[in-house]
């Protein structure tokens, strides 16, 4: 769909902000193909994001690092196909927007041509705000992503709780507004204490995006297969199943096997 889509019922930039002032939450999931998207799309998702995630959910890799440029832009391309509502963002993968602010831009720039994303997400603080700054004159809607930022977890050395002292806290408050003066028109917020993300969320313009960051955020993001139990062994205590899809999917499996073996499928009604 992209920016030119003329449906009315396209979430926009603008209804992410309209939401916040309105006190409506925002509802987002991941996807990374064209039927999961349209399926998720579908039940009325406010925004998908096409995650570096996909590393992990899609390749199996043990984190998000991994995953490439090209690769990415595949992931999302599928999705945009699938969505006629929900705003679709994209993750920019780790090395493709670090080294420096022209490199970063001409690789947004990239993405959003050949993929036709709505908007991009971006890990990081006041380290980047030159290339976001950029990629936001280039006419690319950015969402900014702090706390646990993956794309860092060798840095951090863990997935564990962020922003928990006092001098960590007060440099995610301060890149908040920074980054919310530069123009992002959301923020991600992952694995930090629920009290900062309520002040966060007080003290910014941008729509806020929890992940483990309390309730109190403007909204909330999930992977997908971790919401709709498709996976087992990623059980952080943020993490609610809605749904048991990997039960249901291996029951399915198991009934095809044994109509196949027994050799009641196909039957003749659904032979020619």
């Amino acid at each position: 769909m992209g920016y030119l889509s003329t449906n009315r019922k396209k979430i926009t930039v603008r209804t992410f902000l309209e939401m916040k002032a309105a006190g409506k939450k925002i509802a987002q999931l991941t996807a990374y193909d064209f039927t999961t998207a349209r399926l998720i799309d579908e039940a009325g998702i406010d925004s998908i994001l096409v995650g570096d995630s996909a590393s992990n959910v899609m390749a199996g890799y043990a984190d998000t690092l991994p995953i490439t440029l090209d690769e990415m832009i595949y992931h999302a391309r599928s999705v945009v196909r699938a969505c006629r509502r929900s705003l679709v963002v994209c993750d920019m993968p780790f090395g493709t927007f670090q080294a420096s602010r022209e490199e970063g831009i001409g690789n947004a720039i990239r993405i959003v041509k050949e993929s036709g994303v709505d908007a991009l997400k971006l890990e990081g603080g006041s380290e980047i705000i030159d290339t976001v700054r950029g990629i936001i004159a280039a006419g690319i809607p950015v969402v900014s992503h702090l706390g646990l930022t993956p794309q860092s977890i060798h840095k951090f050395g863990g997935y564990g709780l962020r922003a928990s002292t006092e001098d960590e806290a007060r440099k995610l408050i301060n890149d908040a507004l920074a980054l919310d003066a530069a123009g992002v028109f959301a923020i991600t917020l992952e694995k930090i204490p629920a009290a900062l993300a309520a002040e966060v969320t007080r003290k910014v313009k941008a729509a806020t995006i929890g992940i483990g960051a309390g309730s109190e955020t403007d909204g909330q993001v999930l992977v997908y297969a971790d919401a709709l139990g498709l996976t087992d062994e990623f059980c952080p205590k943020f993490l609610r199943r809605f749904a048991d899809a990997g039960r249901c999917i291996t029951q399915g499996v198991q009934s095809y096997i044994e109509s196949v073996k027994m050799g009641d499928y196909p039957n003749e009604s659904e032979s020619y």
